[in-house]
């Protein structure tokens, strides 16, 4: 059986296999401790945790605002829906106001006139002013 030759420091095979190693392989390297790498590693971890949490609650908090924001966008709509199926006997054009009314058999119908132009006392149970936007959508008026 033959010896094995070692490499040789001029072979470049000791040179290759001291940038591969994960720990020194020199005396004169600083020694890295278990206790140390575990140490950066908890700490790293404990980083991490921190932003992505931060970053988590972030879009935690915009995704309840624009749930807030469609919920009020839908409210709307459901409201302007409801005015459009009112009874109306004249064409509706965008950036006139009109007042709704209520029948007593809880039918809406909407006006041109409003309770003050009743002289104060209209027809029907007053339900609100609201302004036909270009969008098709209302906006109330009255408050």
């Amino acid at each position: 059986m033959a010896p094995r030759d070692t490499p040789k420091p001029e072979d470049g095979a000791l040179v290759v296999a001291d940038r591969a190693s994960p720990y020194p392989v020199s005396r004169l390297a600083p020694r890295f401790d278990l206790v140390d790498v575990a140490r950066e590693i908890q700490d790293a971890d404990r980083l991490l945790s921190t932003v992505v949490g931060g970053q988590l609650d972030l879009i935690a908090e915009q995704i309840r605002r624009l749930q807030v924001e469609a919920q009020v966008l839908l409210e709307r709509a459901k409201v302007s829906a409801e005015i459009h199926r009112a009874a109306c006997h004249f064409k509706k054009k965008s950036g006139a106001t009109y007042h709704l009314y209520r029948r007593e058999g809880g039918a809406p119908y909407l006006s041109m006139l409003s309770p003050e132009e009743w002289g104060g006392s209209p027809p029907h149970p007053f339900e609100g002013s609201y302004r036909l936007e270009l969008d098709m959508s209302f906006t109330r008026v009255d408050g």
